[in-house]
């Protein structure tokens, strides 16, 4: 018992240790071979699903811990134990586990709520389905916004053939642009907040590039739509038209308790923390995190289950991004350490592309924050790039005000490129495809992107920077 004892304390101490510096990964001293395996969990998420369907569907998180370990193990034998230790601890601590239990929140509540009618697929509908999530996701979250209005528009085009398109369309705007005017829109301007960005400075700001987008595109998808909906046999409409009506409309009540929880992280400051293995858990982030679980539990126990069959809800679209994530997160932090090192570091091409000699080039921050942020996380991505234009908000908000602009436009809008730019895009298309819908692989979704993201950035970069 002594013995078991002993052995408990001294795992208590090694864990809640919290004297000293903790271990530091030096981006500075890493090649470039260590983002391989980040390169190649991406290339798995491209490739699998395109050449083997059903062996990906089946052995996905395998494949995801497979190139985890390909980086945990190496990088324990060169960088030591304790280095690891605490950078797995850290991104999982702070970022991960975080960022999962936010979208959990969101995807089981989104899923107790049924919209209900004669919805039918129209380009006049379709578009009027994407432009209210668009609206929304600035005040609820892309997340809230996505998991809130996927299920209904995808019930809305069950009938029809050309239906692909339109979910590409609500990545776009609902998933990504659309949470562009708030820090509750996307997780990059919120940790601007943080760092004391003003909150309604993102709202004047980002307005008139987000305005151009959404218009542009708007009419870009309702055109695209009509072509689209002409194709098509007579879709059946309903004789007896059901009026549009809500169920699980409490959820709704439940989905403002997350966004109340994700500002309560923001503004209470009890400066009280929790160290374990150097990692610091500060007690309104674990606060926020627990409200988010009770409110989840509270949709998942009083909604009915006639809703979420309705729905067609099912939990494998959460499971498969935890596990996807799981390993993106932890292959991903070579990359970041890489980036953060600066000109110090093997990237620093990239780092010395956003500066001249007459100060910030503002197109670069906007093409380099964006471009990384269509493949790494975008909020780790915004905060290397907030530090490289100096860190400072009050400058920043000031003079530099269209540098801080192009950094959260290029993290914000480009996160729209690719299915892991930012978190709601995956999930959208893993309910999509648990509908029925065949989505395009990773490289097909891009070439939409290519198509019809890319020129309206080389406009937005000609016309506001």
């Amino acid at each position: 018992m002594k013995k078991i004892l002993l052995s408990f304390f001294t795992l208590s101490t090694f864990l809640f240790a919290s004297e000293g510096n903790a271990p530091h990964l030096d981006g500075s001293e890493l090649s470039i071979f260590w983002v391989i395996p980040f390169v190649g969990i991406l290339l798995s998420i491209a490739i699998f699903p395109l050449i083997a369907p059903h062996f990906w569907h089946h052995n996905f998180g395998k494949i995801s811990a497979f190139w985890a370990v390909l980086f945990v193990a190496p990088f324990l034998i060169s960088a030591g134990f304790s280095i690891t230790f605490y950078e797995i601890l850290h991104v999982g601590f702070l970022e991960y586990i975080p960022f999962i239990i936010l979208l959990l929140a969101l995807f089981t509540i989104s899923g107790g709520v049924q919209l209900t009618g004669s919805l039918v697929g129209t380009p006049i509908m379709n578009t009027g389905i994407i432009f209210v999530g668009t609206v929304l996701a600035s005040w609820m979250g892309t997340t809230g916004a996505a998991m809130l209005l996927i299920r209904p528009l995808l019930r809305a085009n069950k009938d029809r053939k050309h239906k692909v398109h339109v979910v590409v369309f609500f990545i776009f705007l609902v998933a990504n642009i659309g949470g562009s005017l708030t820090p509750l829109g996307d997780p990059p301007l919120f940790l601007g907040f943080l760092k004391g960005v003003d909150f309604f400075w993102t709202t004047k700001a980002m307005f008139l590039p987000m305005l151009f987008l959404v218009a542009s595109l708007l009419i870009i998808f309702y055109i695209y739509d009509n072509i689209q909906y002409k194709k098509e046999e007579k879709i059946p409409i309903p004789i007896d038209k059901e009026k549009i009506g809500l169920k699980g409309s409490f959820n709704l009540l439940l989905i403002l308790g997350v966004v109340f929880s994700v500002l309560l992280s923001g503004f209470w400051r009890p400066h009280i923390e929790f160290t374990i293995y150097h990692v610091h858990l500060e007690l309104q982030n674990i606060t926020r995190d627990l409200l988010l679980l009770a409110l989840a539990y509270a949709s998942w126990k009083f909604t009915s289950k006639e809703i979420r069959q309705a729905n067609e809800f099912t939990w494998f679209p959460i499971v498969e991004v935890a596990k996807l994530f799981a390993g993106i997160f932890i292959t991903i932090i070579p990359a970041i350490a890489i980036l953060k090192a600066g000109t110090s570091g093997v990237l620093a091409i990239i780092i010395n592309a956003v500066s001249s000699d007459s100060g910030p080039v503002n197109h670069m921050y906007f093409w380099l924050t964006g471009i990384l942020s269509s493949f790494l996380d975008n909020a780790p991505t915004y905060l290397v790039f907030f530090n490289t234009a100096g860190g400072d908000p009050q400058i920043l908000m000031g003079e530099l005000s269209k540098t801080l602009l192009a950094i959260s436009a290029g993290a914000v809008f480009m996160g729209a490129n690719t299915y892991i730019g930012n978190a709601p895009n995956f999930m959208v298309k893993s309910i999509a495809e648990s509908s029925g819908i065949k989505m395009p692989s990773f490289f097909g979704y891009f070439l939409y992107s290519l198509a019809i993201l890319f020129p309206l950035f080389v406009l937005v970069s000609f016309i506001f920077f």
